[in-house]
């Protein structure tokens, strides 16, 4: 029997993946087999393409494309290059987002709308084109989506980020039931306080609060995120379907 987190002749897409989380998951697929697309967003430094391009260079036949998720018209240009390029998907990963962190009383329109636009309208555009009337996402396939703690513990200053992630969940729920009938799963998950460059610039006092909340008493690992996507997207997964994993090391049990 062969291994069940191989993914040998899958292609895999994983939006947001020129760092952080998203690069730690594309490069995981990549090393279990998969032919890998690997995201990014351009930015006037031009910073994601040169990280997106580093990420896929220490891959076998992976691409990079540009695409803004929360563009539609962007979205389905990637999607049509997919096509073009690798001949269709069988595992996408829902990652890209953005912060935008204000009270509500400090919060301007344009924070709520883009946050909105990339952490929610984003995995939509991606789902709505792979599954198109001529589906790219092959039978069988797999739909990760990376929500949020946040998402149930409403914290602090995100008021945008966290409705965000709280319709991605439902949004992964509706997702479920209609691609079912394709043998297609969607699942998601709520990573909680992760080491990536986001937490890296957290204060250390505000650290130490986060820290104190967690019972196993330290912070998330990317490769605790990356090996439940892992899990969700292997065969061993394939009677799962509309969940959620919390990754968070118990900082919240819903």
């Amino acid at each position: 029997m062969s291994h069940p987190f191989d993914y040998s002749g899958k292609v895999v897409l994983v939006t947001g993946s020129s760092r952080g989380i998203g690069a730690g998951m594309v490069e995981a697929f990549a090393r279990a087999g998969g032919r890998c697309v690997v995201n990014y967003v351009a930015d006037d430094a031009g910073r994601n393409k040169t990280d997106a391009e580093r990420v896929a260079a220490g891959m076998k036949d992976a691409i990079v494309i540009e695409c803004d998720v929360a563009n539609d018209a962007s979205v389905a240009a990637m999607m049509r290059q997919i096509g073009e390029k690798l001949g269709g998907l069988d595992i996408l990963v829902n990652n890209a987002g953005i912060l935008r962190d204000r009270t509500i009383k400090k919060m301007t329109p344009d924070d709520w709308e883009a946050v909105l636009k990339v952490n929610l309208t984003g995995p939509f555009n991606c789902i709505r084109h792979a599954t198109a009337t001529t589906p790219l996402l092959r039978e069988g396939g797999r739909i990760v989506n990376i929500s949020s703690l946040s998402a149930y513990a409403g914290m602090f200053g995100q008021a945008n980020y966290a409705a965000a992630k709280a319709g991605l969940v439902a949004l992964t729920k509706v997702s479920a039931r209609e691609l079912a009938k394709q043998k297609i799963t969607v699942n998601a998950i709520a990573p909680g306080v992760i080491e990536t460059e986001i937490i890296a610039s957290v204060p250390q006092e505000q650290k130490k609060k986060y820290l104190e909340q967690i019972p196993l008493g330290r912070f998330g690992q990317v490769d605790d995120v990356v090996n439940a996507a892992l899990f969700l997207c292997s065969p061993l997964a394939s009677y799962i379907t509309g969940q959620v994993i919390h990754v968070n090391g118990g900082m919240l049990m819903p």
